[in-house]
């Protein structure tokens, strides 16, 4: 299996090529197009500001490319909130693939979000053999406001969409490469659809 993760200088890569190498495969950074297009699966990460990073899609032309890619490609962090159509970060407009908002938490909650907290409502393949109110790891000032396609959800504050599907694009909020073993069987689903 060909397993890329999108290389644009966001992103926390080096612990999500090991929690795959745990799996037993290994995972190529590159933000070459070609490549990108002949994975079997990709990696979408981002950790870091939402404008910078969407600036950086769009000087390597992977912003255009993107949205049209075919096979199964799964946004961690920031990676599923520029999949959004926009974010509050930095007034940016993301990528269009889901049909939702992110919006920053208000000032009654301490942010960052940050730490351990449980997703429920699960809905899809991604999730197969977990039960509802596993523990994930999340850090995150912005959350992706609910649409049609939550597959997950969280409460901090107010309950938003702590995973996201639109065909072969799936998003998550937290970070499975953190999330222990139920977090593994997530990123082994993935491996698996």
């Amino acid at each position: 299996m060909k397993l890329v993760i999108i290389n644009y200088g966001a992103g926390n890569i080096k612990s999500i090529q090991f929690a795959f190498k745990r799996l037993g495969v290994d995972a190529i950074l590159s933000n070459d197009p070609e490549e990108i297009l002949a994975a079997d699966k990709i990696i979408f990460p981002g950790v870091g500001e939402a404008s910078s990073a969407m600036k950086m899609l769009e000087e390597s032309g992977l912003a255009d490319l993107i949205p049209t890619l075919k096979q199964p490609v799964l946004g961690i962090c920031l990676g599923m909130q520029l999949m959004c159509k926009t974010t509050e970060e930095g007034n940016t407009k993301g990528l269009g693939i889901f049909q939702t908002d992110v919006k920053r938490f208000d000032h009654s909650v301490k942010v960052p979000h940050m730490g351990w907290n449980v997703i429920k409502d699960l809905k899809s393949d991604l999730f197969k053999g977990l039960k509802d109110n596993e523990y994930m790891y999340l850090v995150h000032s912005y959350y992706a406001e609910h649409c049609n396609e939550t597959i997950a959800k969280t409460d901090y504050g107010l309950n938003y969409a702590s995973a996201l599907q639109h065909n072969n694009f799936y998003g998550v909020q937290f970070h499975p490469e953190k999330s222990g073993t139920e977090g593994a069987k997530i990123l082994q689903n993935f491996l698996d659809l």
